[in-house]
């Protein structure tokens, strides 16, 4: 747990680093997701990790609440929609830093099999701060995209890969599709150069290239046909073009030519 929370605290740093320099017109600036500006990334991040804090430390109180969002989910959006938007940059960047640091706290001493609630079915402590990287690395993403940054890829991204792996399942479920029997392997160079491997040697369907491309799709942040990936197979093709590793409703992902320059 401290390692990966050690990760988890170094994504969000990264992030910090570019969102902090960034005046009141900055942090206005548009991003690919439709309706949301840098502020609206960040006040979605600060929100998510004060619920994990309380998923962790007050599970009472957690479980109390989305007994609450299934009795009035459009309450609950309403109240979503407008949470973080008043305060001003400086105010909800100091916020967001205190409450990742509050659950980073609270993460770190729990036994990485501890079962933890959240939105979904429940996690183990290890795969609710893996959830915690894709999160701020995806919304980070869109972050980078609207100022115009290339962030340099770290070998955090096993993470988000092994979890874009894990959800191939849940991808075709969620979209009430039936899950394919068709094996997948995953062949992924890492950023230091490392081949990253997921299932069969023997598996005809294949998805091939860089991690960093990999975890853009899996995460919805750019379409395969804008990346350098390989993809080998009907049922490949089929999970790369639906995959996705967080929870809610099925994302619409970003269309193809959107981003032409494939990732580094």
């Amino acid at each position: 747990m401290k390692a990966i929370c050690n990760d988890l605290e170094n994504e969000y740093e990264a992030l910090d680093a570019i969102v902090a320099p960034l005046d009141e017109s900055g942090w206005r600036t548009r991003t690919p997701a439709e309706g949301w500006n840098v502020k609206d990334q960040i006040r979605h991040l600060a929100y998510y990790d004060e619920r994990a804090r309380q998923a962790v430390t007050e599970p009472a109180a957690f479980e109390h609440y989305l007994a609450d969002i299934a009795g009035d989910p459009e309450t609950h959006r309403k109240a979503l929609e407008k949470a973080g938007r008043e305060p001003a940059a400086a105010e909800l960047l100091s916020r967001w830093r205190q409450q990742r640091r509050a659950l980073l706290d609270a993460l770190i001493p729990l036994d990485r099999k501890a079962r933890l609630t959240w939105y979904g079915p429940p996690m183990s402590a290890v795969s609710f701060a893996t959830a915690r990287i894709m999160e701020t690395w995806a919304h980070g993403q869109d972050v980078a995209d609207a100022l115009g940054i290339e962030r340099v890829p770290t070998d955090r991204l096993r993470h988000i890969a092994h979890l874009g792996v894990a959800t191939f399942g849940w991808s075709f479920t969620n979209r009430r599709m039936k899950v394919p029997e068709t094996p997948v392997r995953v062949e992924i160079i890492s950023p230091s150069g490392e081949l990253w491997t997921w299932g069969p040697a023997t598996a005809k369907d294949i998805v091939k290239g860089p991690a960093q491309d990999f975890c853009l799709v899996v995460v919805q942040r750019r379409h395969p046909a804008d990346t350098r990936l390989i993809i080998e197979g009907a049922t490949a093709r089929r999970w790369m073009s639906i995959a996705q590793t967080y929870a809610g409703l099925p994302g619409s992902g970003r269309k193809p030519g959107m981003f032409v320059k494939p990732s580094r």
